[in-house]
């Protein structure tokens, strides 16, 4: 974590907007805001296909999944739940991974640093 926050500050020039540790960092630069955080035992390792992924947060995930479906999106395995989210992951048509992200209701943006990343869909 610490080796990408000091590529992503010092060689992007982008702006650290929060940082909890290893566990997750927020940077911003004109208009654009990523967040980042270490790899999971289940996910992709760093540096191969999928590893870099877009999250868009969704009101309700079940319909939008059905929705997206409804237009040709494949996701990939159900959608799972992940602490204060449910996900559904899919690509679009040149394999770049994309995420669909719901926050659970009761749960604050606050609660969870990993759900605060997200462009809004």
């Amino acid at each position: 974590m610490l080796i990408a926050l000091k590529f992503y500050t010092d060689v992007l020039e982008m702006r650290v907007k929060s940082h909890w540790g290893k566990d997750y960092a927020e940077l911003e630069t004109s208009g654009l805001t990523i967040g980042l955080y270490p790899a999971t035992q289940n996910g992709p390792k760093p540096g191969t296909s999928g590893s870099i992924s877009i999250g868009l947060e969704v009101d309700d995930l079940d319909s939008t999944v059905a929705k997206f479906k409804e237009k040709g999106v494949t996701f990939i395995g159900k959608v799972m739940e992940d602490g204060p989210v449910r996900l559904g992951f899919f690509g679009d048509p040149d394999g770049n991974a994309f995420y669909l992200t719901q926050i659970k209701r009761g749960m604050g943006l606050g609660t969870d640093p990993r759900i605060r990343t997200n462009l809004r869909l």
